[in-house]
């Protein structure tokens, strides 16, 4: 197996049934839900999924919950989604078949916390406090307060004009491309507007009745992409701009 990093777009063309690529702190991961009859069917499909894994050399980020299993593939090594968790997905997909039970991606959810600020490094040690979580130090541009061991949310800071008096909190929400029409359309039907979908299909931002915004991303590249300053397939990610 090759630790090299795959693209959306590569992986797409694996035509993983039930999983989506998602991104956690920056780094690309194939995801998927287990749907379950019990806690105790989810405890064997855990176990067999990690054996799976240990045969592979591999490892996995499963979380178990009464009637469901959250599965996450990523290679610490490559810093993203490799051939190895392609396999790995295949063979999670066949346990599953076996056990009875289904797996899904529709439902799946990634939530990050974006700031608009003019001077990014002079507060984000204050949120990195607070949350006893990490500040990577990052460009003029962008920076980055986390801690993925935690299980909150990543808040990365985006620098606006020193003279703006704006300071926007916006959560950017990561989903599989396949929701995003449904998204937008439900949005929409609860009193919501679409602001811009200049970065599609990377990127599109909706407005709540009060003017609060919400950036809706996927993996997909746009011409304009307002989320994939936070990931590119096979680039930029959370382990190399943390230097670890």
């Amino acid at each position: 197996m090759t630790t090299h990093v795959l693209t959306g777009q590569q992986i797409a063309a694996a035509d993983l049934d039930g999983w989506t690529l998602l991104l956690s702190f920056g780094q690309g991961g194939l995801e998927t839900r287990i749907h379950t009859e019990s806690f105790s069917q989810g405890l064997r499909l855990v176990e067999s999924i990690g054996q799976a894994a240990e045969a592979l050399g591999h490892d996995a980020e499963l979380v178990l919950r009464p009637f469901q299993v959250d599965v996450r593939l990523a290679s610490r090594d490559g810093g993203g989604v490799t051939e190895t968790d392609v396999t790995l997905a295949r063979q999670v997909a066949d346990i599953v078949a076996a056990a009875g039970a289904e797996l899904e991606c529709g439902s799946l959810t990634r939530i990050e916390l974006g700031l608009d600020t003019p001077a990014y490094d002079k507060i984000a040690p204050f949120w990195a406090a607070v949350l006893d979580s990490e500040h990577v130090i990052g460009t003029a541009d962008w920076g980055d307060v986390g801690n993925p061991r935690t299980g909150l949310p990543m808040i990365w800071f985006q620098t606006t004009d020193a003279r703006s008096t704006q300071r926007a909190w916006h959560p950017h929400v990561w989903v599989d491309p396949g929701q995003v029409r449904p998204r937008i359309d439900a949005a929409l039907a609860a009193g919501g507007t679409l602001v811009s979908d200049q970065g599609a299909p990377s990127a599109w931002i909706l407005s709540d009745p009060d003017g609060n915004h919400i950036y809706l991303c996927t993996w997909q590249p746009g011409v304009t992409s307002l989320c994939d300053s936070q990931y590119r397939p096979g680039g930029t990610n959370w382990t190399n701009r943390s230097g670890r």
